[in-house]
Protein backbone atom coordinates (compact mmCIF):
# COMPACT_ATOMS: atom_id res chain seq x y z
CA UNK A 1 0.00 0.00 0.00
CA UNK A 2 0.70 3.88 -0.41
CA UNK A 3 1.28 3.68 3.39
CA UNK A 4 3.85 0.77 3.67
CA UNK A 5 5.55 2.89 1.27
CA UNK A 6 5.62 5.94 3.45
CA UNK A 7 7.04 3.39 6.38
CA UNK A 8 9.46 2.08 4.45
CA UNK A 9 12.56 4.73 5.68
CA UNK A 10 10.92 4.29 9.56
CA UNK A 11 11.09 0.50 9.23
CA UNK A 12 14.75 -0.14 7.87
CA UNK A 13 15.63 2.39 11.03
CA UNK A 14 13.42 0.44 13.61
CA UNK A 15 15.17 -1.68 16.39
CA UNK A 16 14.12 -5.35 17.32
CA UNK A 17 11.10 -4.39 18.73
CA UNK A 18 10.10 -1.34 17.31
CA UNK A 19 6.74 -0.91 15.23
CA UNK A 20 3.80 1.66 13.96
CA UNK A 21 0.28 1.45 15.79
CA UNK A 22 -2.82 3.03 16.13
CA UNK A 23 -4.17 4.75 19.49
CA UNK A 24 -7.84 5.12 18.44
CA UNK A 25 -10.04 2.56 16.88
CA UNK A 26 -10.50 4.80 13.71
CA UNK A 27 -7.06 6.12 13.12
CA UNK A 28 -6.34 3.05 11.14
CA UNK A 29 -8.75 3.92 8.57
CA UNK A 30 -8.24 7.53 8.86
CA UNK A 31 -4.77 7.74 7.79
CA UNK A 32 -5.26 4.82 5.16
CA UNK A 33 -7.90 7.64 3.86
CA UNK A 34 -5.45 10.38 3.64
CA UNK A 35 -2.69 8.95 2.27
CA UNK A 36 -5.71 7.62 -0.48
CA UNK A 37 -6.45 11.17 -1.33
CA UNK A 38 -3.00 12.18 -1.23
CA UNK A 39 -2.14 9.79 -3.93
CA UNK A 40 -5.19 10.69 -5.54
CA UNK A 41 -4.11 14.28 -5.86
CA UNK A 42 -0.32 13.64 -6.96
CA UNK A 43 -2.14 11.13 -9.91
CA UNK A 44 -4.23 13.60 -11.23
CA UNK A 45 -2.51 16.71 -10.63
CA UNK A 46 -1.29 16.74 -14.48
CA UNK A 47 -5.19 17.37 -15.19
CA UNK A 48 -5.54 19.69 -12.73
CA UNK A 49 -2.56 21.48 -13.81
CA UNK A 50 -3.69 21.03 -17.25
CA UNK A 51 -7.57 23.08 -16.54
CA UNK A 52 -5.88 25.59 -14.47
CA UNK A 53 -3.64 26.40 -18.05
CA UNK A 54 -6.95 26.24 -20.22
CA UNK A 55 -7.91 28.91 -17.87
CA UNK A 56 -5.40 31.41 -17.51
CA UNK A 57 -3.57 30.77 -20.84
CA UNK A 58 -6.32 32.86 -22.68
CA UNK A 59 -5.59 35.91 -20.87
CA UNK A 60 -1.54 35.33 -21.53
CA UNK A 61 0.66 37.10 -24.20
CA UNK A 62 2.56 35.23 -26.75
CA UNK A 63 5.45 35.24 -24.67
CA UNK A 64 4.12 35.09 -21.19
CA UNK A 65 3.02 31.28 -22.50
CA UNK A 66 6.69 30.63 -23.79
CA UNK A 67 7.48 30.88 -20.59
CA UNK A 68 5.24 29.15 -18.55
CA UNK A 69 5.59 25.73 -20.15
CA UNK A 70 9.28 25.83 -19.30
CA UNK A 71 8.74 27.05 -15.40
CA UNK A 72 5.81 25.10 -14.91
CA UNK A 73 7.37 21.66 -16.36
CA UNK A 74 10.85 22.67 -14.25
CA UNK A 75 8.96 23.42 -11.05
CA UNK A 76 7.52 19.97 -11.51
CA UNK A 77 10.92 18.46 -11.90
CA UNK A 78 12.58 20.26 -8.88
CA UNK A 79 9.81 19.40 -6.50
CA UNK A 80 9.64 15.86 -7.49
CA UNK A 81 13.79 16.05 -7.03
CA UNK A 82 13.37 17.62 -3.52
CA UNK A 83 10.94 15.14 -2.29
CA UNK A 84 13.15 12.35 -3.58
CA UNK A 85 15.99 13.76 -1.79
CA UNK A 86 13.97 14.06 1.41
CA UNK A 87 12.29 10.41 1.35
CA UNK A 88 15.52 8.65 0.34
CA UNK A 89 18.45 10.32 1.96
CA UNK A 90 17.62 13.08 4.75
CA UNK A 91 14.47 11.10 6.53
CA UNK A 92 16.19 8.16 6.62
CA UNK A 93 19.27 9.65 8.06
CA UNK A 94 17.38 11.68 10.42
CA UNK A 95 15.25 8.70 11.76
CA UNK A 96 18.88 6.68 12.09
CA UNK A 97 19.52 9.57 14.84
CA UNK A 98 16.09 9.82 16.18
CA UNK A 99 15.87 6.30 16.57
CA UNK A 100 19.36 6.03 18.19
CA UNK A 101 17.83 6.67 21.64
CA UNK A 102 15.90 3.85 21.43
CA UNK A 103 17.12 1.20 24.25
CA UNK A 104 16.41 -2.29 26.00
CA UNK A 105 14.05 -0.30 28.07
CA UNK A 106 12.44 2.18 25.80
CA UNK A 107 10.84 0.84 22.36
CA UNK A 108 9.96 3.49 19.75
CA UNK A 109 6.55 3.02 18.73
CA UNK A 110 5.32 6.27 16.61
CA UNK A 111 1.61 6.22 16.00
CA UNK A 112 0.48 5.73 12.12
CA UNK A 113 -0.99 9.41 12.55
CA UNK A 114 1.85 10.97 14.22
CA UNK A 115 4.09 9.08 11.76
CA UNK A 116 2.11 10.07 8.48
CA UNK A 117 2.06 13.90 9.64
CA UNK A 118 5.75 14.21 10.60
CA UNK A 119 6.69 12.67 6.94
CA UNK A 120 3.95 14.51 4.63
CA UNK A 121 5.60 17.54 6.31
CA UNK A 122 8.97 16.82 5.78
CA UNK A 123 8.77 15.51 1.87
CA UNK A 124 6.81 19.06 1.13
CA UNK A 125 9.08 21.16 2.79
CA UNK A 126 12.03 19.29 1.15
CA UNK A 127 9.95 20.02 -2.44
CA UNK A 128 9.55 23.42 -2.06
CA UNK A 129 13.25 24.00 -1.09
CA UNK A 130 13.98 22.23 -4.58
CA UNK A 131 11.96 24.95 -6.23
CA UNK A 132 14.86 27.68 -5.11
CA UNK A 133 16.59 27.59 -8.70
CA UNK A 134 13.21 28.25 -10.46
CA UNK A 135 12.23 31.38 -8.31
CA UNK A 136 15.54 32.48 -8.95
CA UNK A 137 15.89 32.02 -12.53
CA UNK A 138 12.35 33.36 -12.60
CA UNK A 139 13.47 36.90 -11.13
CA UNK A 140 16.83 36.70 -13.24
CA UNK A 141 14.01 36.49 -16.42
CA UNK A 142 12.53 39.40 -14.78
CA UNK A 143 15.37 41.40 -14.69
CA UNK A 144 15.06 41.62 -10.33
CA UNK A 145 18.24 39.80 -10.52
CA UNK A 146 21.12 38.60 -12.59
CA UNK A 147 24.15 35.61 -12.10
CA UNK A 148 26.41 38.31 -10.82
CA UNK A 149 24.58 39.46 -8.12
CA UNK A 150 23.95 35.94 -7.29
CA UNK A 151 27.37 35.04 -7.73
CA UNK A 152 28.41 38.33 -5.33
CA UNK A 153 26.07 37.65 -2.23
CA UNK A 154 27.50 33.77 -2.62
CA UNK A 155 28.44 34.04 1.42
CA UNK A 156 24.89 35.11 2.53
CA UNK A 157 23.27 32.86 0.56
CA UNK A 158 25.85 29.64 2.10
CA UNK A 159 24.70 31.12 5.54
CA UNK A 160 20.88 31.11 4.17
CA UNK A 161 21.27 27.87 2.98
CA UNK A 162 22.45 26.21 6.62
CA UNK A 163 19.69 28.21 8.20
CA UNK A 164 16.73 26.26 5.51
CA UNK A 165 18.63 22.95 6.10
CA UNK A 166 18.66 23.09 9.74
CA UNK A 167 14.82 24.34 9.79
CA UNK A 168 13.32 21.38 6.92
CA UNK A 169 15.94 18.19 8.68
CA UNK A 170 14.17 16.06 10.62
CA UNK A 171 16.52 15.81 12.84
CA UNK A 172 18.35 18.55 14.96
CA UNK A 173 22.38 16.29 14.09
CA UNK A 174 25.04 17.83 12.16
CA UNK A 175 25.27 15.15 9.56
CA UNK A 176 21.56 15.28 8.34
CA UNK A 177 21.93 19.20 8.16
CA UNK A 178 25.31 19.07 6.17
CA UNK A 179 23.31 16.31 3.87
CA UNK A 180 21.06 18.45 3.39
CA UNK A 181 22.62 21.66 2.89
CA UNK A 182 25.43 19.98 0.31
CA UNK A 183 22.41 19.76 -2.71
CA UNK A 184 21.04 23.08 -1.93
CA UNK A 185 23.96 25.01 -2.45
CA UNK A 186 24.79 22.84 -5.66
CA UNK A 187 21.13 23.98 -6.56
CA UNK A 188 22.70 27.70 -5.80
CA UNK A 189 25.40 27.16 -8.16
CA UNK A 190 23.37 26.29 -10.88
CA UNK A 191 20.61 29.12 -10.04
CA UNK A 192 24.08 31.26 -11.28
CA UNK A 193 24.62 29.09 -14.34
CA UNK A 194 21.14 29.27 -15.04
CA UNK A 195 20.70 32.58 -14.53
CA UNK A 196 23.97 33.25 -16.72
CA UNK A 197 21.92 31.27 -19.83
CA UNK A 198 18.49 32.06 -19.12
CA UNK A 199 18.20 35.65 -17.66
CA UNK A 200 16.88 39.03 -18.84
CA UNK A 201 19.96 40.29 -21.25
CA UNK A 202 20.89 43.57 -21.60
CA UNK A 203 19.83 44.27 -24.52
CA UNK A 204 16.16 43.01 -23.46
CA UNK A 205 16.28 45.43 -21.07
CA UNK A 206 17.30 48.25 -23.17
CA UNK A 207 14.03 47.32 -25.24
CA UNK A 208 11.73 46.69 -22.88
CA UNK A 209 12.84 50.08 -21.00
Amino acid sequence: SLFEILAKPLMRMMPAGGSLIFTSVAEAFFTYMKVGLIGGLILTSPFILYQVWAFVAPGLYRHEKRYAVPFVLGGSFFFTLGVCFGYFVAIPVGFRFLLGFASDFIKPMPSMKEYLTFTIKFLLAFGLVFEFPVILVFLARIGVVDAKMLAKQRKYALLLVFIVAAAVTPSPDLLTQVLTAIPLIGLYELSILLSRIFGKKKKEALESA
